[in-house]
């Protein structure tokens, strides 16, 4: 728990909403990488939804080859 509120307000809000089960680790490491390059904490927000989206693109693309496989039918070049 000391990790989690260790944490700038705004990012333990956005963590506590998030889609995805971040640890407070991973959020704290994209914290210190964006500071360090002098980024905005809304610069940091941003980019904790930028990594937040590029995985959930990545879950539902491998979900989708994974129903495609187990179900033939529903592959998209099944009308051929």
């Amino acid at each position: 728990m000391q990790a989690f509120d260790a944490l700038p307000a705004p990012v333990r809000s956005w963590l506590s909403q998030a889609a995805l089960p971040w640890s407070p680790a991973s959020c704290r490491k994209i914290l210190r990488k964006a500071r360090a390059r002098g980024e905005s904490l809304e610069d940091v927000l941003a980019r904790l939804d930028r990594a937040q989206q590029k995985t959930l693109a990545r879950d539902r693309y491998a979900q989708s080859r994974l129903i495609a496989a187990d179900h033939p039918g529903t592959h998209r070049d099944s009308n051929r």
